[in-house]
Protein backbone atom coordinates (compact mmCIF):
# COMPACT_ATOMS: atom_id res chain seq x y z
CA UNK A 1 0.00 0.00 0.00
CA UNK A 2 3.17 2.29 0.20
CA UNK A 3 2.39 3.16 -3.36
CA UNK A 4 -1.50 3.88 -3.05
CA UNK A 5 -2.50 7.55 -4.28
CA UNK A 6 -5.65 9.78 -4.81
CA UNK A 7 -5.69 9.14 -8.67
CA UNK A 8 -8.57 10.98 -9.58
CA UNK A 9 -11.45 13.15 -8.00
CA UNK A 10 -15.72 13.83 -8.88
CA UNK A 11 -17.96 15.97 -8.04
CA UNK A 12 -21.53 16.00 -9.70
CA UNK A 13 -23.18 18.73 -8.41
CA UNK A 14 -26.84 17.57 -9.74
CA UNK A 15 -27.57 13.72 -8.99
CA UNK A 16 -27.45 11.94 -11.99
CA UNK A 17 -25.79 14.65 -13.96
CA UNK A 18 -22.41 14.27 -15.44
CA UNK A 19 -19.87 15.70 -13.08
CA UNK A 20 -16.76 17.09 -13.06
CA UNK A 21 -13.22 15.81 -11.93
CA UNK A 22 -11.14 18.94 -9.78
CA UNK A 23 -7.74 18.53 -8.92
CA UNK A 24 -8.61 18.76 -4.90
CA UNK A 25 -11.72 19.07 -3.20
CA UNK A 26 -12.73 19.78 0.27
CA UNK A 27 -14.53 17.44 2.62
CA UNK A 28 -16.81 18.00 4.63
CA UNK A 29 -18.97 15.95 7.10
CA UNK A 30 -21.62 14.63 4.48
CA UNK A 31 -19.56 14.26 1.16
CA UNK A 32 -16.71 16.31 -0.77
CA UNK A 33 -18.22 20.03 -1.21
CA UNK A 34 -20.79 20.66 -3.40
CA UNK A 35 -20.86 17.05 -4.32
CA UNK A 36 -25.39 15.97 -5.05
CA UNK A 37 -26.14 19.37 -3.57
CA UNK A 38 -29.12 19.14 -5.92
CA UNK A 39 -31.30 17.02 -7.68
CA UNK A 40 -34.53 16.29 -9.74
CA UNK A 41 -37.74 15.10 -8.54
CA UNK A 42 -40.88 14.19 -10.63
CA UNK A 43 -44.35 15.39 -10.36
CA UNK A 44 -45.00 13.01 -7.38
CA UNK A 45 -41.86 14.56 -5.46
CA UNK A 46 -39.84 11.06 -6.46
CA UNK A 47 -36.28 11.72 -7.22
CA UNK A 48 -35.46 10.99 -10.75
CA UNK A 49 -32.13 9.45 -11.67
CA UNK A 50 -30.24 7.75 -14.90
CA UNK A 51 -32.14 4.80 -13.76
CA UNK A 52 -35.29 5.86 -15.49
CA UNK A 53 -33.53 8.76 -17.47
CA UNK A 54 -30.40 7.30 -18.87
CA UNK A 55 -30.29 10.48 -21.01
CA UNK A 56 -29.30 12.45 -17.63
CA UNK A 57 -25.98 11.18 -18.26
CA UNK A 58 -25.64 13.62 -21.33
CA UNK A 59 -26.75 16.32 -19.09
CA UNK A 60 -23.80 18.64 -16.99
CA UNK A 61 -23.36 21.02 -14.08
CA UNK A 62 -20.74 23.17 -13.33
CA UNK A 63 -20.28 24.89 -9.62
CA UNK A 64 -20.93 28.82 -9.74
CA UNK A 65 -19.85 30.84 -6.77
CA UNK A 66 -21.62 30.51 -3.83
CA UNK A 67 -23.14 27.00 -4.52
CA UNK A 68 -24.74 27.45 -7.73
CA UNK A 69 -24.64 25.60 -10.82
CA UNK A 70 -24.70 26.37 -14.30
CA UNK A 71 -26.83 23.60 -16.85
CA UNK A 72 -26.01 22.31 -19.69
CA UNK A 73 -27.09 19.62 -21.86
CA UNK A 74 -27.17 18.35 -25.36
CA UNK A 75 -29.51 20.89 -27.75
CA UNK A 76 -29.99 22.92 -24.75
CA UNK A 77 -28.71 26.70 -23.89
CA UNK A 78 -26.91 26.80 -21.01
CA UNK A 79 -28.98 27.98 -17.63
CA UNK A 80 -27.17 29.43 -14.61
CA UNK A 81 -29.08 28.57 -11.23
CA UNK A 82 -28.58 30.23 -8.00
CA UNK A 83 -28.98 29.01 -4.69
CA UNK A 84 -32.58 29.70 -3.91
CA UNK A 85 -32.96 31.68 -0.53
CA UNK A 86 -33.43 30.61 2.76
CA UNK A 87 -37.48 30.11 3.20
CA UNK A 88 -40.04 27.44 2.74
CA UNK A 89 -39.46 23.82 2.07
CA UNK A 90 -40.84 20.79 1.10
CA UNK A 91 -40.68 16.72 1.73
CA UNK A 92 -39.44 14.68 -1.16
CA UNK A 93 -38.83 11.02 -1.67
CA UNK A 94 -35.04 9.98 -2.38
CA UNK A 95 -35.54 6.21 -2.58
CA UNK A 96 -36.84 5.39 1.05
CA UNK A 97 -36.12 8.29 2.48
CA UNK A 98 -37.83 11.73 2.91
CA UNK A 99 -36.00 14.38 2.96
CA UNK A 100 -36.75 18.58 3.57
CA UNK A 101 -35.53 20.45 0.31
CA UNK A 102 -36.23 23.88 -1.06
CA UNK A 103 -37.07 24.33 -4.98
CA UNK A 104 -35.18 26.61 -7.34
CA UNK A 105 -36.48 29.72 -7.12
CA UNK A 106 -36.23 30.57 -10.63
CA UNK A 107 -39.29 28.75 -12.59
CA UNK A 108 -36.71 28.72 -15.67
CA UNK A 109 -34.89 25.78 -14.36
CA UNK A 110 -37.55 23.88 -13.67
CA UNK A 111 -38.83 24.05 -17.20
CA UNK A 112 -34.67 23.33 -18.52
CA UNK A 113 -35.16 19.94 -16.67
CA UNK A 114 -38.57 19.49 -17.78
CA UNK A 115 -37.34 20.31 -21.27
CA UNK A 116 -34.72 17.95 -21.40
CA UNK A 117 -36.11 15.13 -19.30
CA UNK A 118 -39.53 15.21 -21.40
CA UNK A 119 -41.50 15.12 -18.55
CA UNK A 120 -42.48 17.28 -15.84
CA UNK A 121 -39.85 18.13 -12.75
CA UNK A 122 -38.18 20.32 -10.31
CA UNK A 123 -35.01 21.47 -9.22
CA UNK A 124 -34.47 20.83 -5.70
CA UNK A 125 -31.41 22.01 -3.11
CA UNK A 126 -29.97 20.78 -0.20
CA UNK A 127 -30.26 23.64 2.34
CA UNK A 128 -28.78 22.07 5.40
CA UNK A 129 -26.58 18.66 4.89
CA UNK A 130 -26.11 18.14 8.33
CA UNK A 131 -29.47 17.82 9.44
CA UNK A 132 -31.59 17.06 6.72
CA UNK A 133 -30.91 13.47 5.73
CA UNK A 134 -29.08 10.80 8.18
CA UNK A 135 -26.76 7.95 6.92
CA UNK A 136 -28.69 4.65 6.43
CA UNK A 137 -29.00 3.47 10.10
CA UNK A 138 -27.75 0.12 9.97
CA UNK A 139 -24.31 1.47 8.79
CA UNK A 140 -24.30 4.70 10.38
CA UNK A 141 -22.74 6.40 13.64
CA UNK A 142 -25.00 8.47 15.61
CA UNK A 143 -24.98 12.46 13.66
CA UNK A 144 -24.05 10.91 10.53
CA UNK A 145 -25.37 12.75 7.27
CA UNK A 146 -24.74 12.78 3.60
CA UNK A 147 -26.18 14.78 0.79
CA UNK A 148 -28.40 13.18 -2.02
CA UNK A 149 -25.91 10.69 -2.84
CA UNK A 150 -27.29 7.14 -2.80
CA UNK A 151 -26.75 6.27 0.76
CA UNK A 152 -23.30 7.31 2.12
CA UNK A 153 -21.23 10.87 1.77
CA UNK A 154 -18.62 8.90 -0.56
CA UNK A 155 -17.86 6.25 -3.06
CA UNK A 156 -14.24 5.10 -3.45
CA UNK A 157 -13.60 2.81 -6.24
CA UNK A 158 -9.71 1.67 -6.82
CA UNK A 159 -8.22 1.23 -10.82
CA UNK A 160 -6.73 -2.11 -10.18
CA UNK A 161 -10.14 -3.63 -9.83
CA UNK A 162 -11.87 -1.78 -12.48
CA UNK A 163 -8.81 -3.89 -14.03
CA UNK A 164 -9.25 -6.82 -12.35
CA UNK A 165 -13.03 -6.88 -14.14
CA UNK A 166 -12.36 -5.94 -17.32
CA UNK A 167 -10.06 -8.76 -17.37
CA UNK A 168 -13.36 -11.03 -16.35
CA UNK A 169 -15.56 -9.20 -18.78
CA UNK A 170 -13.32 -9.87 -22.08
CA UNK A 171 -13.27 -13.45 -20.85
CA UNK A 172 -17.21 -13.37 -20.94
CA UNK A 173 -20.15 -13.25 -22.63
CA UNK A 174 -19.98 -9.62 -23.44
CA UNK A 175 -16.76 -9.14 -23.88
CA UNK A 176 -17.29 -6.32 -27.24
CA UNK A 177 -18.63 -4.50 -23.85
CA UNK A 178 -15.52 -3.92 -22.27
CA UNK A 179 -13.73 -2.64 -21.47
CA UNK A 180 -15.45 -0.13 -19.52
CA UNK A 181 -14.17 3.20 -17.62
CA UNK A 182 -14.46 4.45 -14.36
CA UNK A 183 -17.32 6.86 -14.91
CA UNK A 184 -19.67 3.64 -15.21
CA UNK A 185 -19.92 3.77 -11.45
CA UNK A 186 -19.79 7.22 -10.38
CA UNK A 187 -16.81 7.19 -7.60
CA UNK A 188 -15.83 10.17 -6.01
CA UNK A 189 -12.51 9.55 -5.37
CA UNK A 190 -10.55 6.90 -7.43
CA UNK A 191 -7.62 5.28 -6.15
CA UNK A 192 -4.64 3.63 -7.85
CA UNK A 193 -1.64 1.76 -6.63
CA UNK A 194 -3.27 -1.46 -4.56
CA UNK A 195 -4.11 -5.04 -5.40
CA UNK A 196 -7.14 -5.75 -6.77
CA UNK A 197 -10.13 -5.94 -4.64
CA UNK A 198 -7.71 -4.61 -1.03
CA UNK A 199 -10.38 -1.81 -0.51
CA UNK A 200 -12.68 -4.98 0.47
CA UNK A 201 -10.48 -5.57 3.59
CA UNK A 202 -10.37 -1.87 4.58
CA UNK A 203 -12.29 -0.36 7.85
CA UNK A 204 -10.31 3.07 7.93
CA UNK A 205 -8.51 5.28 5.45
CA UNK A 206 -6.42 8.26 5.47
CA UNK A 207 -6.32 10.12 2.06
CA UNK A 208 -4.22 13.63 2.09
CA UNK A 209 -6.00 15.18 4.89
CA UNK A 210 -8.95 13.41 5.57
CA UNK A 211 -9.58 9.93 7.30
CA UNK A 212 -12.45 7.82 6.78
CA UNK A 213 -14.33 5.05 7.43
CA UNK A 214 -15.50 2.28 5.32
CA UNK A 215 -18.73 2.02 6.34
CA UNK A 216 -19.95 -1.07 3.56
CA UNK A 217 -19.15 -2.61 -0.14
CA UNK A 218 -21.29 -0.41 -2.72
CA UNK A 219 -24.14 -2.39 -4.23
CA UNK A 220 -24.57 -1.82 -7.83
CA UNK A 221 -27.32 -0.66 -10.29
CA UNK A 222 -28.62 -0.56 -13.31
CA UNK A 223 -26.76 3.18 -14.10
CA UNK A 224 -23.32 1.05 -14.19
CA UNK A 225 -24.87 -0.38 -17.37
CA UNK A 226 -25.41 3.34 -19.06
CA UNK A 227 -22.67 4.30 -21.07
CA UNK A 228 -22.22 8.02 -20.20
CA UNK A 229 -20.56 9.32 -22.98
CA UNK A 230 -23.77 8.32 -25.15
CA UNK A 231 -26.91 7.11 -23.18
CA UNK A 232 -26.81 3.42 -24.41
CA UNK A 233 -27.32 0.54 -21.96
CA UNK A 234 -25.85 -3.12 -22.27
CA UNK A 235 -25.44 -5.71 -20.20
CA UNK A 236 -21.90 -4.68 -18.71
CA UNK A 237 -20.58 -4.43 -16.12
CA UNK A 238 -23.56 -6.16 -13.87
CA UNK A 239 -23.69 -9.67 -15.64
CA UNK A 240 -20.13 -10.45 -14.80
CA UNK A 241 -20.68 -8.68 -11.23
CA UNK A 242 -23.43 -11.04 -10.79
CA UNK A 243 -21.08 -13.89 -11.33
CA UNK A 244 -18.13 -12.89 -9.31
CA UNK A 245 -19.10 -10.44 -6.97
CA UNK A 246 -21.87 -11.32 -5.98
CA UNK A 247 -22.95 -11.31 -1.87
CA UNK A 248 -26.28 -10.90 -0.38
CA UNK A 249 -28.11 -10.63 -3.35
CA UNK A 250 -26.11 -7.06 -3.89
CA UNK A 251 -23.29 -6.60 -6.77
CA UNK A 252 -20.38 -5.16 -5.08
CA UNK A 253 -18.08 -2.88 -6.83
CA UNK A 254 -15.98 -0.08 -4.43
CA UNK A 255 -16.53 1.32 -1.28
CA UNK A 256 -18.82 3.95 0.22
CA UNK A 257 -16.79 6.34 2.92
CA UNK A 258 -18.04 8.29 5.75
CA UNK A 259 -15.87 11.19 6.72
CA UNK A 260 -14.38 11.23 10.31
CA UNK A 261 -12.62 14.35 9.65
CA UNK A 262 -12.47 17.67 7.54
CA UNK A 263 -9.42 18.71 4.98
CA UNK A 264 -8.78 18.78 1.67
CA UNK A 265 -7.91 15.68 -0.60
CA UNK A 266 -5.66 16.66 -3.92
CA UNK A 267 -5.13 14.20 -6.51
CA UNK A 268 -1.69 12.55 -6.19
CA UNK A 269 -2.27 12.33 -2.36
CA UNK A 270 -0.78 9.27 -0.71
CA UNK A 271 -4.02 6.87 0.72
CA UNK A 272 -3.37 5.29 4.18
CA UNK A 273 -5.19 2.03 4.89
CA UNK A 274 -5.25 2.53 9.24
CA UNK A 275 -7.38 -0.33 9.41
Amino acid sequence: MGNARLRSIHVHPVKAFRGFAPREAEVEPWGLAGDRRWMLVDDGGKVVTQRQRPRLALAAAEPLPGGGIRLSAPGARPLSVPVPDPGETVTVELFRDKVRVTPAADEAAHAWCGAYVGARTRLVYLDDPATRRPVDPAYARPGETVSFADGYPLLLTATASLDALNSLIARGDHAAEGPLPMDRFRPNVVVSGTEAWAEDGWSRVTIGEASFRVAKPSGRCVVTTTDQDTAARGREPLHTLGRHRRHGGKLLFGQNLVPLTRGTVRVGDPVTVDG
